[in-house]
């Protein structure tokens, strides 16, 4: 069965212990992947014992760490500059310890310069809760980066020159990477391509350099923007067993105008998406995420009641397609 998941910090306190009467088994880690200065390798937050400090924090709780969702600097990797060698040696060397710790699986993402996008976060939806959105008319007569134009068949070769480097050593310590897509998913902007933004591209990422350890992380809000058709995309790709990782989330709108949408009030059949992770066998992790925000909260709050919303939620939903018989895939 499909695992449940939240991103949230190791320590004691109110919201861990709303997470484990909420029922959670599992974690994922965002821990700050700024290197340090000095020469203490441990002290550093991709060392063994930092990962195992983690996960034995977690473990106290009766939490398993099963995701590491942030990533060491990788910008010259994305771009090809001069030091590219030496990050993607420290992206290896935490693939490393994962496998020595025993994390299954890392989130990487490939968004270069611009990342993650929003042109608000003050949406009003649903009573009045606030959600975040994009529009691209509001970026529409921004200039390019400081980068200028990089172009797609740039970002498709230091993409591979960085999966040939690193999937081996992730396939050696037993680590499966799941690509999160770009958000939105959306290309090019500002003169900068987002290769990680269709479902053929999807296949191409697979395709570039073939094993089970390169395979997706699934965010939905960002696979719903790219098909009409989300449960089919799943059903594809999890055929070929490329699913590691699951944002569960969903959207309104397209991707070059959309607004986050509470779990139960989104485009998307998220039952339907749940039979199709049931019947390809997934049984990773799926973390609902991009929560709204009710009441007084505000971005910085850690409590989060739509999180605890969203649990209950797709809990429930689990609960009745796991009950179901097993639909037939082609």
């Amino acid at each position: 069965m499909i695992k449940l998941a939240v991103a949230m910090l190791p320590e004691q306190g109110l919201p861990m212990t709303l997470i484990k009467q909420c029922g959670i088994e599992h974690a994922v880690y965002y821990p700050e992947m700024s290197p340090l200065e000095g020469d203490n390798e441990d002290a550093q937050p991709w060392s063994v014992a930092s990962l195992s400090r983690a996960k034995r924090q977690y473990g106290e709780n009766g939490i398993t760490l099963s995701v590491i969702e942030a990533r060491p600097p990788m910008e010259k990797i994305k771009l090809a500059l001069p030091g590219r060698d030496e990050e993607i040696e420290v992206v290896c060397t935490l693939l490393r310890n994962m496998g020595i710790v025993g994390i299954p699986v890392w989130c990487t993402m490939w968004m270069p310069i611009l990342g993650v996008m929003r042109t608000t976060r003050s949406i009003k939806t649903r009573g009045g809760a606030l959600v975040s959105g994009f529009d691209q008319c509001e970026i529409a007569d921004e200039s390019l980066t400081e980068y200028g134009v990089v172009s797609e068949s740039e970002q498709w070769a230091n993409l591979k020159y960085f999966l040939e480097a690193v999937v081996p050593v992730a396939e050696a310590a037993g680590v499966k990477m799941a690509m999160h897509p770009d958000d939105p998913p959306l290309s090019p902007v500002r003169g900068v391509a987002r290769i990680m933004s269709s479902i053929e591209n999807y296949q191409r990422l697979i395709d570039l350099v073939p094993s089970p350890a390169n395979g997706i992380g699934l965010c939905q809000g960002n696979f719903a923007l790219m098909t009409d058709d989300l449960p089919a995309a799943i059903r594809h790709f999890g055929s070929q067993d490329r699913i590691h990782f699951v944002h569960f989330r969903d959207v309104r709108g397209t991707a070059d105008h959309f607004e986050e949408a509470f779990h139960d009030d989104g485009q998307t059949d998220l039952a339907g998406c749940l039979r199709a992770y049931r019947d390809v066998g997934y049984e990773g992790v799926l973390r609902p995420d991009h929560y709204p925000k009710m009441g007084d909260e505000t971005y910085s709050d850690e409590l989060n009641l739509a999180r605890l919303f969203a649990i209950g939620y797709v809990k429930g939903l689990r609960e009745a397609v796991y009950s179901e018989p097993p639909s037939p895939i082609d």
